[in-house]
């Protein structure tokens, strides 16, 4: 059932579909394999043979926990189906951990991951992630506390990526 909905996924990108006919085209085609899944869900919860420690058993639970959140790109077009695009982007991560020895203390390790995690959010709303940082290091003291949620990268893009602060090193020409 799960390769059915990334079969979906591929038919609406294979179709270029945004918007509402996206949704409509999930609502359409994923929705009855999502209800499908759920319905599936509910039988093997009745199966008398599960005990709560049983591999499956919690896996059921898992499934099951999370079928609002897994709903939700159903109704919201921008909402992928999963987050590898996520995952993939955060991997650098712990494939570095070797070289956060270097990092000399715990808090030092944690602004790197700070910085990465920072760096990692810009790449996947296509922000540069230089200009970025630049930009909101030198805005930071300026910026009103109650709205410090527009210095995130998706917000920033949204008000401050058409005039960044520019560092003095910047070079126009």
């Amino acid at each position: 059932m799960i390769g059915r909905l990334y079969k979906v996924e591929a038919e609406i990108r294979k179709e270029a579909l945004e918007g509402e006919p996206k949704r409509t085209y999930r609502l359409e085609h994923a929705k009855p394999i999502v209800d499908e899944l759920y319905a599936w869900h509910r039988w093997q919860g009745t199966r008398q043979d599960l005990v709560p420690s049983d591999p499956f058993a919690k896996a059921l639970k898992y499934l099951g926990d999370r079928e609002q959140q897994l709903r939700i790109f159903l109704a919201d077009p921008d909402v992928p189906l999963d987050t590898n695009h996520v995952e993939r982007g955060l991997r650098c991560i712990p494939m570095g951990k070797k070289n956060w020895i270097f990092c000399w203390t715990e808090l030092g390790a944690e602004h790197v991951g700070i910085i990465q995690s920072l760096v990692t959010t810009c790449r996947l709303h296509d922000v540069n992630p230089y200009t970025y940082l630049v930009d909101v290091l030198q805005r930071v003291a300026l910026h009103p506390a109650s709205r410090v949620a527009e210095l995130t990268p998706r917000l920033w893009k949204e008000l401050f990526v058409d005039n960044p602060l520019r560092s003095d090193l910047y070079d126009s020409g």
